[in-house]
This record gives structure tokens, C-alpha cells and sequence, in this order.
């Protein structure tokens, strides 16, 4: 179980706002690189999440744009106990959850900026408490749940020789 505030934004995030291309090549260090996480979106947003524990939520098509992975790199080492979005680009989703960082798909409108929400991975929810809310997220396959767990792709075929889960 998961428990964190909620950080909001909006439809279509692109890679480019996750993580600027200024620090593409210049900043190699992931905890320095999550230090600009958002930073276009948001210029304080590494302040606001400074001591808590977090998810950042969106709407439709987050992480579209580049394939750049130092975005779901800066979001991870920034803290954050998941994404939650509407949808996800395609890209973004397969080099996020390469790292273990979770994506989670589900109805996000309902959810508000500074909401304080819980998620259940094993029973595929989340929910709010104080608003009574409650939602379904889409389950995640065998080898996603294997990358969660590990900590990511690397770390999966270092334990166990291999992809095989």
C-alpha cells in the first residue's frame, strides 16, 4: 500500500516538460537529474515535494514526445510513489517501467491537486479516504508486476539470470 498527495497536471506532458532537453547531456547523476524533474510544468515543483510522499497525476497521454528515458529516470529519483493518468504514451510507459517505476492507468478526474490518496497494487485500487473514493486501475501483467518488485529490468535479470518470471 502506498500513501501519498497528489501533484496535478494535465493532459498531454510531454517528455520535454517532465525533463528539460538542457539537462540531457549535462547532468548525468539521476539525484541531481530529479532535481529539475517538472521544473517547465512547474518551476517549484521540487520544493513542493520536498519531504513527501508522493504521486504525480495527469490526464490523458503523459510522457509523450521523445523517448528520452531521463524522464521517468528524474521522476523516480524524485520520490514519486507512482504515476497515475488517464493514459500513457507508449514510449514513456515500456522506459518507466523498465526502471520499476509504476504507471497506473485509471479514471483520473476525480482526484484533485493535494488530495491525500492511497494505492493498493495487488487490489488494482485506488482510493481517497476522505472523499469516499474508490477506483478500479488497470491490472498489471505478470512480467510489470516482476518489474515493480525488482526494482526494474536490470535489477530483475541480475536476480534471476534472465527475464524469466
Amino acid at each position: 500500500m502506498m500513501k501519498g498527495v497528489v501533484f496535478k497536471f494535465g493532459n498531454d506532458i510531454n517528455t520535454d516538460l517532465i525533463i528539460s532537453g538542457r539537462y540531457k547531456f549535462s547532468i548525468t547523476d539521476p539525484h541531481e537529474l530529479a532535481r529539475h524533474v517538472l521544473e517547465d510544468a512547474d518551476p517549484d515543483f521540487y520544493s513542493k515535494i520536498q519531504g513527501k510522499r508522493f504521486f504525480i497525476l495527469a490526464g490523458k497521454n503523459f510522457g509523450c514526445g521523445s523517448s528520452r528515458e531521463q524522464a521517468p529516470i528524474a521522476i523516480k529519483y524524485a520520490g514519486c510513489h507512482a504515476v497515475l493518468a488517464k493514459s500513457f504514451a507508449r514510449i514513456f510507459y515500456r522506459n518507466a517501467f523498465n526502471l520499476g517505476l509504476p504507471l497506473i492507468e485509471c479514471d483520473t478526474a476525480k482526484i484533485g491537486n493535494g488530495d491525500s490518496i492511497q494505492v493498493d497494487l495487488e487490489k488494482g485500487l485506488v482510493s481517497d479516504p476522505e472523499k469516499g473514493l474508490s477506483l478500479k486501475i488497470k491490472p498489471f501483467n505478470k512480467l510489470q508486476k516482476a518489474l515493480i518488485r525488482e526494482d526494474g529490468i536490470v535489477n530483475l535479470y541480475k536476480k534471476r539470470g534472465g527475464l524469466i518470471i
